[in-house]
């Protein structure tokens, strides 16, 4: 291959077609176009991403069929291809649909024909704002025209800036014209895709375009003077970039699962596989073909599957899927574009795995005809054998799970057969207790099927039916007894040792030769005996029907039948004796106590009877008093109400309160009637006019007289002066207790203590005082011995001193003031009151409270004092010293 070829392989080819417009659609075209230096003997082969145009050998491009181009231009990519050194070259070509003139050739003057003027500017030349001139020199304006959009290839490897076209304006030569372009890849994001020399016009695109990202730009053309002033229209610019098959096919899934039943016929669908591809999908660089690389396993066929090329559905191929032999396929599908040529289509694969599903083509199989077990008699809930199958179908599924069913053998329903769902085994159960003595052996014909149906025309098997012998074991039952509960009626009071009844059981063990013995299990009030060997029930004590053992009527005991097998075994019995009634308790009188009124007419008492006995041994009662003593029918007499209540009242117009026994005499309907004599207390008390009794009456009715009432009260009435005089006793004791103590406790004396409320100066040493300077001294010696007329303030001057009031112990509130103004008269009055603050006592407060001082200001003495004696007294009392005794202020 020449290197002219290799120049050549991104020229942009533009090819002017003329035919009449409107003959534009469904016109056959034909041009042929030969690639310069690459000559077809070469072994250069060609193709188009554009389906309607091909390329022979020699280079020539023909129209494919009939085509329509809506445009003025169509744009396509032709690829060159060496098989030989495999080198590859693009390039693009544009056709462009000019006009063929409809006239005969004749043409005006001063015109020109547009494809004429077409063909004579350069191919990469447009004119959008050409103006012709008419005849008169004069300028006709047109409409602007339709600019052909302007086609880039993607990817190209440049060298950028890459010239596209140019624009000019036909009024270039008349004036300096400014070109520009605006929009999106201009002066918008994505900036500076495209510029345009402003003086030349020539249009560049400055980096590779990438249809994928973007596939197409909408520009706009401007021409201005050098002022600025716009010399054209705005021209619309559209810039299409061409695909290029840069993008493999891509899979929505790097693994597909799909299913597909066994058994399945050719043509089934499984499922569907889906690639895209970035590229443009109208062209052949977008056009994905999926085909099937390999498949695993290989069997039964090689070719089980078949994917369509177009859609991707994968389809059943061939027949004999079978999932006991291949459970799964791997396929391999192969996504390629360029419509599937491996030779310059671009690929992709992705994974298919097919599971073979499974269905029911496979009956379960017993893997014996015969089983047989064994199993002891009166025993349920026992596994008897286990009877396995065999099915090839997917295990744990409705096809492979086992349905287990009893034909025949078994018309009592004494065995099932349960499914073990983990080992599908059948295990044949007791539900219903056999008997040896009935059945020895049984033989069971038993059928096994799965829980889903067979697949279409797959018949059962002779051996999912076997045969099961079941063998039956004896063992020692224990006796019974056939009635149980037995119930025997006899009348209560029988004599000890009469033979009420036998009570025997049986013996269930037929072919076992055993003795039964008999024993008392439960007796609660131990009446009755049973015979050892014959069950014989004898009564052991008289049978009471009152007793407390008795339950409506009914007396139970519990007997035991034990045999002498190995192991020995046992049953229980129960015996119910029911006991008719005789006359054998005579009635009680109610109530026990009573009280009346000791004058007649106002209340009675209402009696009745309680028999332990039932009807007809009971009522009606006849209720009598006694002949003896002869005083009870004189004062009392009985009312006959009815057959179960009568009414005793007083037969005399008074009796005197007190209490009374009265003696009633009553008999029942028993035959033969019995009868007891009963003592009612009744207590006869004066009533008030209700009827009811009085206290006082209630007290005599007691038994005691007026004159015991009488004592009775004035004991109470001196025990009640004696605790109140106690009282009193306590409180004076209380009172004296009181007058002794001091009002004030030792600590709580203030006399000797400072209470500090406020400090005005003096600092940290004027808190440590000398309370000897406030107490008042004790001996008057040094007091006596002074000089006359030198006399200190603060002490006490011998005289004669008043009497001040005596402090009441506890002082009554009221005389409070009365106490505090007679000790301040007292104070005022003293000659020996000291100059000095005293504490004096007026009144205790509580514990913890001091009494505030009484200061001697309101003393009566009269004139100026000298307090420069303060000076003497020490620096404790120096700002008092200060205060009174610093002489005249200025």
């Amino acid at each position: 291959m020449g290197n002219s070829c290799v120049l050549d392989r991104m020229k942009l080819y533009q090819i002017l077609l003329k035919w009449p417009a409107a003959s534009s659609l469904g016109i056959e075209i034909k041009h042929k176009m030969k690639f310069s230096g690459c000559p077809g003997n070469n072994g250069i082969q060609y193709e188009t991403n554009n389906l309607d145009f091909k390329v022979r050998t020699d280079g020539t491009i023909y129209a494919a069929h009939q085509v329509q181009i809506p445009l003025k231009q169509t744009v396509f990519m032709v690829t060159a291809w060496d098989h030989q050194t495999l080198e590859r070259w693009e390039t693009v070509v544009r056709l462009l649909v000019g006009e063929k003139s409809q006239h005969n050739g004749h043409k005006q003057k001063g015109k020109k024909n547009a494809s004429t003027d077409l063909a004579q500017q350069p191919s990469d030349t447009l004119l959008p704002w050409r103006q012709p001139q008419n005849s008169n020199g004069l300028r006709r304006q047109k409409r602007d025209w339709v600019i052909p959009p302007i086609n880039v290839p993607e990817n190209s490897r440049g060298p950028f800036p890459q010239q596209l076209v140019r624009i000019r304006s036909d009024k270039d030569s008349d004036i300096h014209i400014r070109y520009s372009i605006t929009g999106v890849g201009a002066d918008q994001p994505p900036m500076e895709v495209f510029s345009i020399d402003p003086v030349s016009g020539r249009m560049y695109v400055t980096r590779p375009m990438d249809r994928e990202e973007r596939a197409s730009y909408h520009l706009r053309a401007h021409a201005v003077d050098m002022n600025g002033n716009k010399v054209e229209n705005p021209i619309d610019l559209y810039i299409y970039v061409i695909d290029m098959n840069d993008n493999r096919p891509e899979f929505i899934n790097q693994v597909y699962n799909g299913s597909v039943d066994e058994g399945s016929k050719p043509g089934t669908y499984v499922m569907t596989v889906t690639a895209n591809d970035a590229d443009d999908s109208t062209t052949a660089n977008g056009m994905v073909r999926y085909r099937i690389v390999t498949q695993t396993p290989q069997s039964p066929s090689q070719n089980m599957f078949t994917i369509n090329s177009e859609t991707g559905d994968i389809v059943t191929v061939a027949a004999g899927l079978d999932r006991e032999k291949v459970q799964q396929y791997t396929v391999i599908v192969q996504a390629t574009d360029m419509e599937g040529n491996l030779n310059y289509g671009l690929s992709n694969t992705a994974t298919a795995i097919i599971t073979v599903t499974d269905v029911n083509d496979n009956p379960p199989e017993f893997t014996a005809s015969t089983y047989s077990g064994e199993v002891p008699e009166n025993r349920v809930e026992v596994v008897v054998a286990n009877l396995t199958v065999m099915d090839r179908d997917q295990p744990h599924s409705p096809n492979w799970n086992a349905v287990y069913r009893i034909i025949s053998g078994d018309p009592s329903g004494h065995f099932t057969i349960r499914t073990d769902p983990v080992t599908n085994e059948g295990m044949v159960t007791v539900v219903k207790a056999v008997d040896y003595e009935m059945n020895r052996a049984f033989m069971l014909t038993v059928m096994v099927s799965n829980q889903a149906p067979l697949a279409s025309g797959i018949q059962m098997s002779f051996q999912s039916t076997a045969g099961v012998t079941i063998s039956v074991t004896d063992i020692n039952e224990a006796p019974y007894f056939p009635t149980n509960h037995k119930l025997i009626r006899l009348e209560e009071g029988v004599p000890t040792g009469t033979a009420l009844t036998t009570f025997s059981a049986v013996d269930p063990d037929r072919f076992m030769q055993q003795a039964v013995r008999y024993s008392k299990l439960s007796d609660p009030a131990n009446w009755l005996n049973i015979n050892a060997t014959n069950g014989q029930i004898t009564t052991a004590a008289v049978l009471d029907r009152e007793s407390v053992y008795i339950k409506n009527n009914v007396y139970e005991a519990t007997f035991l039948a034990a045999d002498n097998g190995i192991p020995p075994a046992s049953g229980t019995g129960t015996l119910q004796i029911y006991l008719i009634d005789i006359n054998d308790n005579a009635p009680e009188l109610l109530p026990k106590e009573a009280q009346i009124c000791e004058k007649p007419n106002l209340n009675v008492i209402n009696i009745t009877a309680a028999d332990a006995d039932i009807d007809p041994n009971v009522g009606p009662f006849v209720f009598e008093l006694p002949s003896v003593p002869s005083a009870i029918r004189k004062n009392w007499t009985i009312t006959r109400l009815n057959g179960d209540y009568a009414q005793l009242s007083l037969r005399i117009m008074y009796l005197e309160a007190g209490m009374y026994d009265v003696p009633i005499v009553v008999t029942d309907s028993g035959n033969p009637p019995l009868y007891n004599t009963s003592i009612i207390k009744v207590k006869v008390c004066p009533c008030d006019e209700n009827g009811d009794c009085t206290t006082i009456g209630a007290v005599a009715a007691a038994g005691l007289g007026t004159g015991a009432i009488i004592a009775i009260l004035i004991c109470i009435i001196i025990l009640l002066t004696m605790v109140l005089l106690f009282v009193v006793w306590m409180k004076r004791r209380e009172k004296e207790r009181h007058t002794k103590q001091l009002l004030i406790d030792p600590e709580d004396d203030v006399r000797d203590n400072i209470l500090k409320y406020d400090e005005e100066g003096g600092g940290e040493e004027d808190q440590d005082y000398d309370l000897s300077q406030l107490q008042q001294p004790e001996t008057m010696d040094h007091v006596l011995n002074k000089a006359p007329g030198v006399r200190r303030v603060d002490e006490r001057p011998i005289g004669a001193e008043p009497q001040y009031p005596i402090r009441p112990v506890i002082p009554h509130p009221g005389d409070i003031g009365d106490f505090i103004n007679e000790g301040l008269r007292a104070a005022d009055n003293d000659p020996t009151a000291p100059p000095y603050d005293s504490l004096l006592v007026f009144d205790y407060e509580g514990s913890g409270s001091t009494a505030g001082s009484v200061s001697s200001l309101n003393s009566s003495s009269s004139g100026d004092q000298d307090y420069d004696y303060l000076n003497d007294w020490g620096p404790r009392f120096k700002k008092l010293a200060d205060m009174y005794g610093g002489g005249e202020e200025d």
